[in-house]
């Protein structure tokens, strides 16, 4: 890549700090942004180029990734709705990383080729450990020309690409791929649960499941937080919760069932009225033990 267009990088939290810091440790020249600007000192220090706000990132890349909460925060950097979204998107590719529902894809796609920009869908499939390690999954969707662009440029974030069409394919793939995620470890903490409170040997327990067919990553990272109380946040309860309503809002607009999807979205929930929205999605445990404790009751 050109150093006199650097990559573009707007959203520094728990993912895409150590997607940055991927991108600089491997030589990719930056302009970096984050609202909370001690997140980007890290990034400073790996030589990337500190925006003093999104416009400036616009300015200087020509390619833009976005990795950010949600559509409200998404549309704030980019200025949709202001003069200023034209000058921000024209002849520039935006890559949305994060997540967010297939309608607000959709409607980007369309605003964004109208101001003359392109557009790439890039969700990613993986949590901050995979993260760090550069081991995440991209799905890529958008125009043939802008896709062939962007697709080399994840190489140190991701071990893998896939291509999945047209917008919002890449979304939808990513709802599909966090729906099992979600049922699987609310499966795995309710098994956890069953466990402890029949008096096993918990490390006889991790052994088992470690050894047999069930074992994944997401189990051998999991299923340890969960036995040893260590909710360190790796992917959020708040954030399952939003993942959560957004492919339960997937399936009702294509009138699908989603009963295991469900019961999670009411355990999630229950654990963020417990006071735990801040811990790691494992920490969904809390609200199974709670529903046990009001049937001891």
């Amino acid at each position: 890549m050109n150093p006199d267009r650097p990559l573009g990088f707007i959203g520094l939290g728990v993912m895409g700090g150590p997607m940055a810091l991927n991108l600089a440790r491997a030589g990719t020249p930056l302009v970096v942004w984050n609202r909370s600007a001690h997140r980007s000192e890290a990034l400073r220090r790996a030589g990337a180029r500190v925006a003093e706000g999104p416009a400036e990132v616009f300015r200087q890349a020509h390619v833009v990734i976005l990795m950010l909460s949600d559509g409200d925060a998404m549309d704030a950097v980019l200025g949709r709705g202001t003069p200023g979204f034209d000058a921000n998107v024209s002849g520039r590719i935006i890559v949305h990383m994060g997540t967010t529902s297939p309608e607000y894809s959709r409607g980007l796609d369309v605003d964004l080729r109208a101001a003359g920009g392109q557009y790439v869908e890039a969700p990613v499939s993986g949590s901050r450990q995979p993260a760090e390690a550069g081991q995440l999954v991209a799905m890529l969707a958008g125009e043939d020309a802008a896709v062939r662009e962007v697709r080399p440029l994840l190489g140190p974030m991701c071990h893998e690409t896939v291509l999945c069409g047209a917008v919002p394919n890449a979304l939808l793939m990513k709802l599909a791929v966090n729906l099992f995620l979600i049922t699987t470890v609310t499966g795995l903490a309710e098994s956890v649960h069953f466990a402890q409170r029949h008096g096993l040997d918990m490390g006889q327990f991790l052994v088992v499941l470690g050894a047999g067919q069930m074992s994944s990553p997401v189990s051998r990272v999991k299923a340890p937080k969960m036995v040893a109380r260590n909710f360190s946040v790796q992917a959020s309860i708040a954030d399952a919760l939003k993942n959560n309503r957004l492919v339960a809002g997937a399936a009702r607009e294509a009138h699908l069932a989603s009963p295991l999807l469900d019961v999670c979205h009411a355990l999630f929930a229950e654990t963020v009225a417990l006071g735990f929205p801040d811990e790691d999605m494992a920490a969904v445990i809390r609200a199974i033990e709670a529903r046990s404790e009001a049937e001891d009751g």
